[in-house]
């Protein structure tokens, strides 16, 4: 990865973060009050998702119409329709639940690392090892390869 991407992911993550916490998405709280509809409903996240979706969709429709290739690298990678399998299924299950137990998902989760509260390093923890257990029990076994 050349410099110029790396500085380029930097400052996308920090805008990123920076809306996050201008939003109050970095708020555990603010979330889960969105999700709870049958009490004391937040839709403030709702505005938040419906704002970043007026500046993104614009911009991605402007990416489908460019011929070249992006600024910083050698052509577009866009997602590609997959089946919906168990893992898919089960990975969503759990994002959910995690986000509906915590209030946080991944992004919001490392942009709240910078008020110091422990319960997010926690959270943050749990996350990169369920990362590594999910990587270790979906990798091809010896032989399994093999058979497929």
């Amino acid at each position: 990865m050349t410099a110029a991407r790396l500085l380029f992911a930097l400052v996308c993550g920090g805008l990123f973060g920076f809306a996050l916490a201008m939003g109050d998405m970095v708020n555990p709280a603010r979330v889960l009050a969105f999700l709870d509809i049958a009490g004391n409903w937040d839709p403030t996240l709702l505005f938040f998702m419906g704002g970043a979706l007026i500046v993104a969709v614009p911009l991605f429709q402007l990416t489908l119409r460019r011929a070249n290739a992006p600024l910083f690298d050698r052509n577009f990678v866009r997602p590609t329709a997959g089946a919906v399998d168990v893992k898919l299924v089960g990975g969503s299950a759990l994002f959910g639940l995690g986000w509906g137990l915590v209030g946080y998902c991944p992004g919001p989760a490392i942009s709240s690392l910078v008020f110091g509260n422990p319960k997010t390093a926690v959270f943050l923890v749990a996350m990169l090892v369920g990362l590594y257990l999910g990587s270790v029990l979906t990798r091809p076994r010896i032989g399994q390869a093999a058979a497929a």
